[in-house]
């Protein structure tokens, strides 16, 4: 049984905890922490374009006071929903439905001179808070689309629904936007194909590992996994997307060298997945302890640009991809998943 085999591992704020010899998560040692708050940029140091390419650590409100305008083409917010929730040392508490509302128009109201024309615009939420959500988002940008992903997370409720799923919200500043659409396409397995009249597949692909379909994005998502303890890109955060989450939402609204930037950056998923795509990034995250982990990920990220669920530039539906492989993806980038260190640490 390896949930008897533990060790303990610091999450970051000199705690230990025990976690199983298998867990993967990502950490950040005492002994590499000084070189990686080297990395980052307070937000009161922000001046012209420097903070592109690094996490500025601060609140999000100063860093919009500090940066250029007009200079983000793909903007992603994943602010904290409207719950009791806690992050690290800091803690969100639920307001009433219209408070959230006015606390989300200020921050649209904050951040929508730092965008292009053409830039685009993607808001997380849930079920409670969308409704503040499009509330503000119609009075700044064109909204397009309400996205609904599958949590395959969750605890069961016994006086209601279960909560398995979140909502993405697409907006644009202008009707001059970027989407990619062939860059997002959803590979499905193929449990009924049609075929031609000679027998040739319609529309499908056949291999040896079963049958399947290059599909157009939609905006129901159920192939999204939320990382956990087993997969390398995983960390504390309570809130973190996954890079598959992530790389949809750039590939579809940005080209190379764009910037993409995340005002709640979190252990930094926007920007790493950023990074391996070929975009200029940035964000903002007000942890300290997630500003680390963020910048030690974005240092891995040198030479580790897989995403997990995303290869042969498609996305693959859930649990289809280590069936079209053959065998378990046991490393990552070329390295095994128990040797992802960074140069510096000891």
């Amino acid at each position: 049984m390896f949930d008897s085999d533990v060790h303990p591992l610091t999450d970051g704020s000199d705690r230990e905890k025990m976690r199983a010899g298998r867990n993967r998560t990502l950490t950040t040692q005492p002994s590499e922490r000084q070189t990686l708050r080297g990395l980052m940029i307070d937000s009161a140091s922000i001046e012209g374009l420097n903070f592109l390419g690094k996490t500025v650590f601060g609140d999000c409100f100063d860093a919009f006071s500090k940066m250029p305008d007009r200079v983000v083409d793909l903007l992603i917010l994943d602010p904290p929903y409207n719950l009791n929730k806690k992050f690290g040392a800091r803690a969100f508490s639920r307001m009433p439905v219209e408070q959230y509302t006015n606390w989300m128009r200020n921050l649209l109201r904050a951040v929508r001179p730092k965008l292009k024309d053409s830039a685009t615009v993607y808001i997380c939420g849930d079920w409670l808070s969308s409704a503040s959500i499009f509330s503000a988002a119609s009075e700044f940008f064109v909204v397009r689309n309400r996205i609904a992903w599958e949590r395959e997370k969750g605890r069961g409720a016994l006086t209601n629904w279960k909560n398995s799923s979140e909502d993405i919200w697409f907006c644009t500043v202008s009707d001059s936007y970027t989407f990619n659409v062939d860059a997002v396409k959803l590979r499905r397995r193929v449990i009924a194909p049609y075929r031609h009249a000679d027998g040739r597949p319609k529309d499908w692909q056949e291999t040896e590992a079963g049958n399947f379909r290059d599909t157009h994005p939609s905006n129901l998502w159920t192939d999204i996994t939320i990382p956990f303890w087993s997969m390398p890109e995983n960390t504390d955060h309570p809130t973190q997307k996954s890079e598959k989450f992530i790389a949809k939402l750039i590939l579809a609204s940005s080209n190379p060298g764009d910037v993409v930037f995340d005002p709640f950056l979190g252990s930094g998923t926007s920007s790493v997945v950023a990074k391996k795509l070929g975009r200029q990034f940035s964000g903002v995250e007000i942890d300290e302890t997630y500003a680390l982990l963020a910048e030690k990920r974005l240092a891995l990220a040198e030479h580790d640009t897989s995403i997990q669920g995303y290869r042969d530039k498609v996305f693959w539906e859930r649990n289809t991809l280590n069936v079209q492989n053959g065998s378990q993806i046991k490393s990552v980038g070329g390295l095994p998943f128990d040797d992802m260190r960074l140069p510096f640490e000891e």
